[in-house]
């Protein structure tokens, strides 16, 4: 009896196909030029399956989308765009995503004879950077684009309350809308996103995701627009809004469903309006306050009490010490992400606090924490989930850097510890001290 060899192309298509599923991009596309089965098997649908093309059309290329057609390709990056894009949505008519992120020549014009008809199927429009485009494209993307759940308008300066008017009227299954440094957005046009406008829009009462960083012109107002009509929204980004204050926190203090607050260099923002977040119904798991320099210890009590469910929490450049440290963290037992960088007060005592109660660590960032020692960063280097740690600015004393210097000379036998002494991860405190390095931490150490 004759033994048959198995060989690689022996299987079938379908197993071949799942292999090649798991290879990155590149490699998808080298086997299929192998051979003829490979090819055939690499082009299943399943092997592309949420794979984004990224491509730069300078030239016509007839074979193109045919091509990513057939392997169901609907996900699309232009990364330069030198040919109208009309000739991308003609040529993917059941396109899902649109990522257009920095092409800086497309023009209200462009996009109006791109988008002349219904593209039911396209859910994510990406025009970030795009800073010719005005309120007109807006008007063709709620007019044409009805079923979009996500777009992107970061740095498209020249969008106004009147956009946000024609947004607000057309998408109103839109459920993530990034307004980052719109600066002409005031807080009319969030009334009319947040439906306060029912006579002219309906307003985009979907949204569970809203960026508004560095919008200038946002006050309080604004606020109370989301908190009144954006009841399912779970992500808020308000960093860097200078004109919010502690009372616009008392609305957002009642929006049960919000999940992640970032108030990050918003300079009215004080320890009273932590007080007002902590005293509602909120039941965040992220809040970033860094660099609001009105924040103090006090704001850190204020959490303990009310926002106790955080695992995430940023504090960077605020003025917080031990004190603040020790009334937190009995509290925060679900804590997993602690940012803490530049806050120069806080010392080796508030690190062994964070050592002995926030167990639950994988993460903690002390980047310019000056007063700190090898002492303290030993304790934290015990905490048994901790996985990353951001130092930087960490000043050495002259008997600690001897001391280093000394256990470098070791043999290496000398210095790996013991099960019951684990060493600690020498590059914590040999890394150059003006460069701020993500340390990651092995495991058991």
């Amino acid at each position: 009896m004759f033994e048959v060899e198995t060989h690689i192309s022996c299987l079938f298509p379908e197993i071949l196909a799942i292999i090649f599923s798991y290879m990155d991009v590149k490699d998808k596309g080298r086997v299929a030029q192998v051979c003829t089965a490979w090819r055939d098997a690499s082009y299943h649908k399943s092997v592309w399956r949420g794979v984004e093309a990224k491509l730069h059309l300078r030239r016509a290329n007839p074979s193109l989308f045919p091509s990513l057609q057939t392997r169901g390709i609907k996900k699309v990056q232009i990364l330069s765009l030198r040919r109208s894009l009309s000739y991308v949505i003609q040529g993917m008519p059941h396109i899902e995503s649109l990522n257009l992120c920095g092409c800086f020549n497309l023009t209200d014009n462009g996009l109006g004879h791109a988008f002349v008809q219904d593209i039911p199927s396209l859910r994510l429009l990406n025009l970030s950077l795009c800073k010719q485009i005005t309120d007109s494209s807006l008007g063709r993307i709620a007019q044409y684009l009805k079923n979009l759940e996500a777009l992107d308008l970061g740095g498209c300066s020249n969008i106004t309350n009147t956009g946000l008017l024609l947004i607000a009227w057309g998408l109103h299954k839109l459920k993530s809308l990034n307004l980052r440094s719109c600066r002409h957005v005031s807080d009319v046009g969030i009334g009319h996103i947040s439906g306060m406008t029912r006579s002219a829009a309906e307003g985009c009462l979907s949204l569970e995701k809203l960026t508004l960083q560095d919008c200038q012109k946002l006050t309080d107002l604004s606020l109370k627009h989301v908190s009144k009509g954006l009841n399912k929204l779970k992500v808020l980004n308000l960093s860097f809004c200078g004109g919010i204050s502690d009372a616009g926190m008392i609305h957002l203090s009642h929006m049960a469903h919000l999940c992640s607050l970032n108030l990050r260099s918003c300079d009215n923002i004080s320890d009273t309006g932590i007080m007002h977040l902590a005293m509602g119904s909120l039941q965040l798991s992220g809040l970033d306050v860094s660099f609001c320099d009105k924040i103090g210890d006090q704001s850190l009590a204020y959490v303990a009490q009310g926002l106790y469910q955080l695992k995430s929490l940023s504090l960077c450049s605020c003025h917080i010490s031990d004190d603040g440290i020790n009334r937190m963290v009995r509290q925060m037992h679900e804590l997993k992400t602690l940012n803490i960088g530049q806050c120069v007060r806080i010392t080796d005592k508030g690190l062994e606090l964070i050592a002995d109660h926030l167990t639950q660590l994988t993460g903690i960032d002390l980047y310019g924490c000056t007063k700190i020692t090898k002492r303290g960063l030993e304790r934290i280097t015990q905490l048994p989930c901790l996985k990353v740690l951001n130092l930087g600015l960490w000043q050495m004393t002259d008997s600690e850097r001897s001391n280093n210097e000394a256990k470098k000379a070791l043999p290496a036998s000398k210095s790996s510890g013991t099960k019951n002494n684990p060493p600690v991860c020498q590059s914590l405190f040999w890394g150059r001290e003006e460069t701020p390095a993500v340390i990651r931490i092995p495991p058991g150490l």
